[in-house]
């Protein structure tokens, strides 16, 4: 069982019972999923790119990423309907709470300048999207090996229906916010 999943079974879900004042245990909020994706606009001139891109989410993630691919058409960017543009990957339960221990504890801290995330980035339903500049910042990745720094998004979805009781889950979890 990953460390993060233990740590809310035991403390976050009494700390936010009595903060929050829940009847039932099952008002408390929890993860449901953390969405990465990873849009690749260079993707349209070169394919290669995209399998660049699926390699290091994969290793970043230990799970086969989906290729995203584009709705419809927009001449201004040359962009076709149906063409590849991106790819992203769901995790959950266990995978889900051993990234998020790693994107924590271990990711973020490399990040230059790291002061913490941004408390403002809440959806208005307790979800978290969390956007990073380079994939080299977690330790899976082979700094030799990578092509091209690339960002990615970094969705965090859980079962909170406001923004004070989904950010006071992400504080418990562990999540470094600034303000």
């Amino acid at each position: 069982m990953p460390r993060l999943s233990t740590i809310y079974r035991d403390d976050v879900v009494e700390a936010l019972m009595k903060e929050f004042e829940y009847d039932n245990v099952m008002q408390v909020p929890k993860l449901e999923k953390i969405v990465i994706n990873m849009g690749l606009g260079e993707a349209i001139q070169n394919i290669k790119v995209l399998d660049f891109a699926v390699n290091d989410i994969s290793t970043i993630c230990g799970q086969k990423p989906v290729i995203t691919r584009a709705r419809r058409s927009i001449a201004a960017f040359k962009l076709r309907e149906n063409v590849a543009i991106g790819c992203m990957v769901t995790l959950r339960r266990d995978r889900m709470y051993e990234f998020l221990d790693r994107l924590v504890n271990v990711a973020l801290p490399r990040v230059r300048d790291f002061r913490g995330v941004s408390g403002n980035a809440f959806d208005g339903r307790g979800n978290y999207t969390l956007g990073i500049k380079e994939q080299i910042i977690f330790p899976e990745i082979n700094y030799d090996k990578v092509d091209k720094i690339r960002g990615m998004n970094i969705s965090i979805v859980t079962t909170a229906k406001r923004d004070e009781e989904g950010k006071r889950l992400l504080q418990l979890l562990g999540m470094p916010f600034r303000n």
